[in-house]
């Protein structure tokens, strides 16, 4: 190459970073790091857990050095083997482009960072669908509001899950489909399928979106596949790969299976449409999603792409699903808040405002306004807090120096917040009431610890074990080291 096609090259490269290139890239580069540096504070001060964080880890992991994904860890709680597989647990094979990262750097901390650049990730395709819609000021200011949801904040806290790649995925297929790429918005649907057995709900919702806004034979397409989707992965594939359907039941109180729930939900139809509205923790989680459009999410048809995951989650028996505290909200929050500039931009053409730059300003600096306020009350809130970082009522050194009695390439029983600084050197299992006949065992004894109900059982549990073959090899601060002798 010749110095002046290079030095061509060059200017046309940098003639394509606009201003807002650069300050949509600014913004998305500060919620990385902000998220990345919540889960990494989390990680080194113990406050990571084994479940998820090494499940996923132990996944990536197998992956990266070309091996099936096994997470012994789930297999040894669930008694199905040390060689239970990702996949039969929950179907992710998407799991598996994390690979590379491993590596550049073999541990969860890895898990942490991708997770924190593929949620940033989704503020451009946000930023591009707002400004399409609204212009480009009303674009910044549900950017950030994005980039401070409390969904995308709880699920940053907790861990690593398979959501990290759903937000993402959602903008790409909303924005795409609304700018006439249908290829790429169609790639990011059927990605979507490999992110878990359940996106086919939201790939259903797509296509009834599609369908009702005139899209009707793509409408349908999209539908079919989603359907089919669930079906082949919870109804064959999962099985097939030595897991349980049973796993995924969580409709117990409708019946034994789909056939039966759907004719109790048919035989009582207004008892089903008030289903999921009968608990208030379940009403409260709706709020907060709508609330962060000043509920105008609620007049666009983009709303019916999130419906189907939601009836998922709110017709459950599964209080954990309903609630605000876990990554379950991260599946919807890109979908509802452009369905809030979708119903925004239909409110203003039917009030004929559409070019009434002040109220799509005014919506968007409420969105951003309600996010700023929400702050507080999630994990966000943690950042600004000196004793976050300083890990109070935590013995990070007592920890540390206990870790480390464990060798490199042993199996080890380790408490839940414990097990993330053991995983990337050893196989950990889960310590639990039950013994898994490990030849090392790491407890916390000061602590309360899943699944265990308090400290003083896991005390009860470090002494049945010195009385069946395990030597004490270090005990400080609550945190306890047992070998099998």
């Amino acid at each position: 190459m010749t110095g002046e096609a290079l030095a061509a090259g060059v200017a046309r490269w940098t003639a394509r970073i606009t201003p807002n290139r650069l300050r949509v890239g600014l913004i998305a580069v500060v919620s990385a790091t902000v998220y990345a540096v919540l889960g990494l504070v989390k990680l080194a001060t113990y406050r990571a857990s084994t479940f998820d964080l090494v499940i996923v880890d132990q996944a990536v992991r197998n992956y990266a050095h070309f091996r099936p994904p096994y997470i012994p860890m789930v297999g040894a709680f669930h008694g199905r083997g040390l060689d239970y597989l990702q996949l039969a647990d929950h179907f992710s094979p998407i799991y598996a482009l994390l690979a590379p990262f491993y590596w550049i750097h073999d541990g969860p901390a890895s898990l942490i960072v991708a997770q924190a650049l593929l949620f940033a990730a989704a503020i451009p395709f946000i930023w591009l669908f707002t400004r399409r819609m609204l212009g480009t000021a009303p674009a910044y200011l549900v950017a950030v509001a994005y980039a401070l949801s409390w969904p995308v904040a709880q699920a940053i806290a907790f861990d690593a899950h398979e959501v990290m790649f759903v937000p993402l995925l959602t903008a790409i297929m909303i924005e795409r489909y609304h700018a006439d790429r249908f290829l790429p918005a169609f790639a990011a649907m059927g990605a979507l399928l490999l992110v878990k057995e359940d996106m086919g709900l939201t790939v259903i919702g797509f296509g009834l979106y599609l369908f009702v806004t005139g899209d009707r034979f793509r409408g349908l397409c999209c539908a079919a596949i989603g359907l089919g989707g669930v079906m082949l992965t919870r109804g064959a594939l999962i099985s097939l790969v030595g897991g349980e359907s049973s796993d995924f039941w969580a409709y117990g109180h409708l019946g034994p299976d789909v056939p039966s729930a759907i004719l109790t939900l048919l035989r009582d139809p207004l008892a089903a449409l008030l289903l999921p509205f009968s608990e208030e923790t379940k009403v409260d989680t709706l709020f907060l999603l709508a609330w962060p459009t000043l509920l105008l999410c609620l007049l666009s048809p983009l709303s019916l792409v999130a419906l189907p995951h939601l009836l998922e989650r709110m017709l459950s028996d599964r209080e954990l699903w309903w609630r605000a505290d876990f990554q379950y909200n991260a599946f919807t929050v890109v979908i509802l808040l452009c369905a809030g500039v979708d119903g925004l931009s239909r409110l203003l053409r039917r009030l004929k405002r559409s070019d009434d730059r002040s109220l799509k300003l005014a919506w968007s600096a409420g969105v951003c306004v309600v996010a700023l306020t929400l702050v507080p009350r999630f994990s966000l809130d943690q950042l600004y807090h000196p004793s976050f970082y300083k890990a109070e009522g935590i013995a990070t050194a007592s920890a540390a120096e206990a870790v480390a009695k464990v060798p490199r390439g042993v199996t080890v029983e380790a408490a839940n917040s414990l097990g993330p600084a053991l995983t990337s050197r050893t196989t950990v299992l889960l310590w639990t009431g039950q013994s898994r006949g490990a030849d090392w065992v790491v407890a916390d004894t000061a602590r309360w610890q899943y699944p265990f109900g308090s400290p003083d059982d896991q005390r009860a549990q470090v002494d049945k074990l010195l009385t069946e073959g395990y030597t004490k090899v270090y005990d400080r601060d609550g945190y306890v080291v047992l070998r099998r002798t």
